[in-house]
């Protein structure tokens, strides 16, 4: 079991909302990731909120600030349509990327950039909120602002015929409050994907860890990392105590 930070990003800095909304910024971002570096966390995500609206030299500047000093995967995504897009991000240190808006609108995109860079390299980030009439779930682009057409199950499968390599998973609704993950939406998604799936939205206390199911590939956090209310030494030890294989600090 993987233990992420999920950091997103405006520019340099590191910014934070509830339900992906109302955004406030926390610090600069490599700051933050290499305090994480430090306290042992096993991946990094940057997610550039911004990319499809500005210039994305912020986000070039600030990942090649972290590699010199974070030595563990980073994933970054955000504003991705081409496979230059892709290589941009790769050239400037990243270890993988990941997608949403542009794949939703252009699945084909999934093709191009597996067939350039490899399944194992290609993260399909899903932002999801379930609906109170249909009680399916809807796929939503844009940071959350969106909602596309698409049913997440119909999705997930088209995406792994595909050849994308893994699953980062977010409930929109969960995200940002730290009263726990989004339990239904997890089990849901274990039941028919084979892909590793990286669960995210909503984490804020230890017991929230008890919850979660050994067959997910990771979890990311974000709100109480940032904000200190729990560290990561204290997760892994927990984590450790429930039976999850993970990587010692």
């Amino acid at each position: 079991m993987r233990i992420i930070s999920r950091l997103d990003i405006k520019n340099k800095f590191l910014i934070k909302g509830l339900a992906l909304e109302g955004l406030r910024k926390i610090g600069n971002a490599k700051d933050f990731s290499t305090k994480y570096f430090h306290e042992g966390i096993d991946e990094i995500i940057y997610i550039d909120t911004v990319a499809s609206l500005y210039s994305r030299d912020g986000i070039f500047n600030l990942l090649m600030e972290t590699v010199k000093e974070v030595f563990v995967p980073i994933t970054v995504g955000g504003g991705i349509r081409t496979v230059k897009d892709a290589y941009r991000y790769f050239e400037h240190g990243a270890d993988k990327i990941f997608l949403n808006t542009s794949a939703v609108k252009e699945p084909k995109i999934i093709d191009e950039l597996v067939n350039n860079f490899g399944s194992a390299n290609i993260t399909l980030s899903i932002e999801t909120i379930k609906d109170k009439d249909s009680q399916t779930w809807g796929v939503y682009t844009s940071s959350g602002r969106d909602k596309s057409e698409r049913n997440l199950r119909d999705w997930i499968v088209e995406a792994t015929e595909r050849g994308v390599g893994e699953l980062f998973l977010t409930s929109i609704n969960n995200d940002g409050f730290q009263k726990g993950y989004d339990i239904k939406l997890m089990n849901d998604v274990l039941e028919y994907s084979n892909l590793p799936v990286v669960l995210s939205g909503g984490f804020g206390n230890l017991r929230h860890l008890e919850e979660i199911s050994k067959d997910l590939s990771g979890i990311a956090i974000g709100s109480s990392l940032h904000y200190g209310t729990i560290s990561i030494p204290q997760i892994k030890s927990k984590m450790k105590n429930l039976g999850f294989e993970i990587r010692d600090v």
